[in-house]
């Protein structure tokens, strides 16, 4: 079920497994100021996830937040020919057959401008992934740049997460590690995100973070 956040804001929480690892996936959604939604990382698309959205608004926009977040997409693009979809710099080259509206970047719609701020995280060139700063309840919306995983996993699950180093930890991942390029271009990005005001946090895996948040996402990225 949607679960509200804050005024306006609520996330949708389902199954995701991936290379053995159970990370679960979670959709974040927002009402926008012209009452439309505005749809974050969706999860796979169902017929009841679909009547609930249409309980709390008309879906305009659904949004790929980076280039390896695609798993779903394609039954969003069949139940919403008429929405706008968004999606991160890099998808073209890696999933041509979705034919996005809009490229993600720093400068947010005109639609969503009153809602969010958001920036093109710099320096991992393979996710291009664009975060979003709910302004309203101080929100701060993240794919893949963290993840805060449990001790609730299946033995294979914590086996893989301990590799990854993000066991039981709001932690950067190793694998996320990996596709970092360019050190300096990362740290500039993350300085311009830790310039807002945020102290909530929600992720697309695993838990949210309710406050704190900040001081939580500095030491997940202390390495740099």
């Amino acid at each position: 079920m949607l679960t509200p956040l804050a005024p306006d804001l609520w996330d949708y929480d389902a199954p995701l497994t991936v290379i053995g690892m159970q990370l679960g996936h979670r959709l974040t959604v927002a009402r926008l100021a012209d009452g439309t939604l505005w749809l974050h990382s969706p999860c796979a698309y169902s017929p009841a996830l679909a009547a609930e959205l249409a309980a709390v608004g008309p879906v305009a926009h659904i949004v790929a937040p980076n280039a390896v977040h695609d798993t779903y997409l394609e039954g969003w693009f069949q139940a919403y020919p008429s929405a706008r979809f968004h999606g991160a710099r890099g998808f073209s080259k890696f999933r041509p057959d979705l034919k996005f509206t809009d490229a993600l970047g720093d400068t947010p719609d005109a639609t969503w401008t009153g809602t969010f701020d958001q920036l093109m995280v710099r320096g991992m060139p393979r996710l291009n992934e664009v975060v979003f700063l709910h302004r309203a309840s101080r929100t701060l919306i993240l794919t893949d740049l963290a993840f805060n995983l449990g001790t609730d996993m299946p033995w294979l699950s914590r086996v893989m997460l301990k590799i990854n180093g993000c066991y039981d930890c709001f932690a950067a991942s190793r694998l996320l590690r990996t596709t970092i390029k360019d050190r300096a271009a990362l740290r500039t990005s993350l300085d311009r995100i830790f310039a807002w005001d945020f102290d909530r946090l929600v992720l697309s895996h695993g838990r949210n973070v309710d406050t704190g948040a900040k001081e939580l996402l500095r030491d997940a990225y202390a390495f740099l």
